[in-house]
């Protein structure tokens, strides 16, 4: 599909204005709406423009390219921003909250994945904007879930490492930029109980 003409990207004057956080979450819907029909290689801040009906100043003023604007899109559909329940049962923990993980990746923003991996490899502010807001919360919420093992008695106090709890995101990952999505849900159960479980059970 071609890019939309300036008068295409102007048509946002002709309908209801948004502003402040109404504008922002059009923004990224339209963001993420987007990266699920064309991908992230073919997508444009003028493209995101006309389908939230903003100016494509009003993105610019916010977002200097469009790999800023597509992280913080990410982060705004983030699992982490939804409480995981304790389950009470470490297994159960790690099945659940990598299963949010996997439904983020087989979701319309895990599209983004596979261009985001190119931009930060050039652009290393944004890697450290990835890891801070991304990898690192996610490590937090496997090691939050970990304490809670250990408390119970499941869990061997040395496994509260970053490096172990890093393992369990990292693995899912990789899987899907291997093989992409939908994310079987047999994989999340193996990674739990064939890598977790014998690293971190007492």
């Amino acid at each position: 599909m071609d890019d939309p003409s300036e008068d295409e990207v102007a048509d946002h004057r002709r309908g209801p204005r948004r502003r402040g956080d109404a504008l922002i979450v059009a923004i990224f819907e339209a963001t993420l709406a987007e990266l699920a029909e064309v991908g992230y290689a073919e997508l444009t801040m003028e493209r995101v423009a006309s389908r939230a009906r903003a100016s494509k100043g009003s993105l610019y003023r916010r977002w200097s390219s469009r790999a800023e604007l597509v992280v913080d899109a990410l982060e705004h559909e983030r699992p982490h921003h939804r409480e995981v329940p304790d389950t009470g049962n470490i297994r159960q923990d790690l099945l659940s909250f990598l299963g949010s993980l996997m439904s983020m990746h087989d979701s319309p923003s895990g599209e983004a994945t596979h261009g985001l991996m190119a931009e930060v490899i050039r652009h290393p502010e944004l890697m450290r904007e990835v890891r801070l807001r991304f990898i690192d919360p996610t490590i937090a919420q496997v090691l939050d879930r970990l304490r809670r093992g250990v408390v119970r008695g499941e869990v061997r106090p040395s496994a509260l490492t970053y490096r172990i709890a890093s393992l369990g995101p990292a693995l899912l990952r990789q899987h899907y930029l291997l093989y992409g999505a939908p994310i079987p849900e047999s994989v999340v159960i193996e990674i739990v109980d064939e890598v977790l479980m014998p690293l971190v059970a007492v």
